[in-house]
């Protein structure tokens, strides 16, 4: 059963027409060789030599492929651009028009059913893929675009919570009073520790307070938890779900990059509505974020801070960054630490696994205020109200518009799908997560 050859990666760089053509063919011998094979788990050393070899082999015809024609896939998806298409729907619209580009439906329900050891790993051909998309100025900001508006969930839910001003999404709690939206991280099981269902509520939450007109400013904080340990304390957030990731439920497309271009950027610029092009003074509607850190914000948790516009933390807190220990990438931290910490410290805290604690004169460059435990609930009031203002949102937007170039930001996710799903199936990070069994 022949590999994909060294002739099929120039195959890839012809007419569109012929590459598809050549891309589905070399796909088809790949996976005829990896299906002939026993599942990941059950395989011999050799066995998983073969299997690499084959992945290997197609995924450079499916990068030089990309290379040449990723804006006219792009283009043939979403109709010129001229159709919005969350991650999702993107991957699964290519898998049909695009045979062999990224895994079939079936391909990944398999997966999902797999705890990641034993997965074949065809997440890093959807992070391929959208890498390819990602570099484009064109495809890439449309995308990004894309996940800018507003979710079905959250149009559905916003009658409601417009009229009653309360919200419980599941592992995401709202309140809107005071023209403030209040956000309650209230998984109170595994200390906000982060999995699919609260990257969808995260999303729908911040949905309801960017579309709400009578919310002016918006506030994220952790709830009291069950955990044993922290039984009755408040906590911000545990960083990602490693139980749900050595159960194979942290996906690349609905988790990771679901998170960085959905939820954490529409807190940096919120959420595209002009469908029409009938908003002429601009096209997102943004508000100010409000971050009150109670006991930690590790690893996601310490991520989210850094794109809010005010941070209060008490007393006793800290924060880290442990994606490198673990093994994984920490989303956007890489791209948006440094702004706040530099470049030494920021090294420490990411590949060195630095605790950084509320107390340090270095946590003053990532938290606005560190405030004694029971006098938190007064500074956050004071922050809501100061933030109010009508001129904040104007200045907020050039702030960030200074700070976080959307060009820079496109490239470094189109980098970071590839690293990131690559590392999802590391060997370390397997071997790490499996404790969690």
């Amino acid at each position: 059963m022949a590999l994909p050859q060294p002739g099929d990666v120039g195959a890839a760089r012809v007419d569109l027409g012929r590459a598809r053509l050549a891309l589905a063919d070399a796909a088809k011998r790949a996976d005829d060789l990896i299906a002939s094979l026993p599942q990941p788990s059950g395989r011999s050393a050799q066995q998983r030599v073969s299997a690499a070899a084959a992945h290997d082999a197609v995924r450079a015809v499916r990068g030089h492929f990309l290379d040449v024609h990723a804006e006219a896939v792009y283009d043939e998806l979403t109709g010129y651009r001229g159709h919005y298409l969350r991650l999702p729907e993107l991957v699964e619209s290519a898998a049909i028009t695009f045979p062999g580009l990224v895994p079939t439906a079936d391909q990944m329900a398999a997966e999902r059913a797999c705890l990641q050891a034993g997965k074949e790993g065809r997440e890093i051909d959807q992070g391929i893929f959208l890498r390819g998309i990602l570099r484009s100025p064109l495809s890439g900001a449309h995308l990004i675009s894309a996940m800018l508006r507003p979710t079905p969930r959250a149009l559905r839910l916003l009658p409601e919570f417009r009229r009653t001003g309360v919200a419980d999404l599941g592992s995401v709690r709202m309140e809107r009073r005071d023209g403030a939206a209040r956000l309650t991280m209230c998984r109170d099981d595994c200390l906000n520790a982060e999995d699919t269902q609260q990257v969808e509520d995260m999303e729908t939450a911040v949905d309801l307070a960017l579309l709400d007109p009578d919310v002016r400013v918006g506030l994220l904080r952790g709830g009291e938890m069950s955990h044993p340990r922290y039984h009755g304390k408040r906590v911000f957030s545990a960083g990602i779900n490693l139980k749900a990731l050595h159960g194979g439920a942290i996906s690349l497309v609905d988790f990771l990059l679901r998170r960085e271009l959905g939820y954490i950027h529409k807190l940096v610029r919120g959420i595209l509505l002009d469908e029409d092009g009938q908003r002429w003074q601009f096209p997102t509607v943004a508000k100010p974020w409000v971050a009150a850190v109670d006991a930690f914000a590790i690893g996601g948790g310490m991520q989210l801070l850094l794109v809010f516009d005010h941070v209060l933390a008490a007393a006793d807190a800290y924060f880290s960054l442990p994606a490198a220990q673990e093994g994984i990438v920490p989303g956007a931290a890489n791209f948006r630490l440094t702004r706040c910490l530099g470049p030494r410290l920021s090294r420490q805290v990411i590949l060195e696994g630095r605790r950084i604690w509320a107390s340090e004169p270095a946590a003053r460059l990532l938290v606005d205020e560190v405030i004694e435990p029971a006098e938190l609930p007064e500074a956050i009031e004071r922050s809501l109200d100061r933030l109010q203002s009508p001129a904040v949102v104007a200045n907020r937007r050039m702030l960030n518009l200074a700070e976080e170039s959307l060009d820079e930001f496109r490239r470094y996710m189109a980098e970071f799908a590839t690293q990131q799903a690559l590392r999802l199936y590391g060997e370390d990070v397997i071997g790490k997560v499996s404790r969690f069994s």
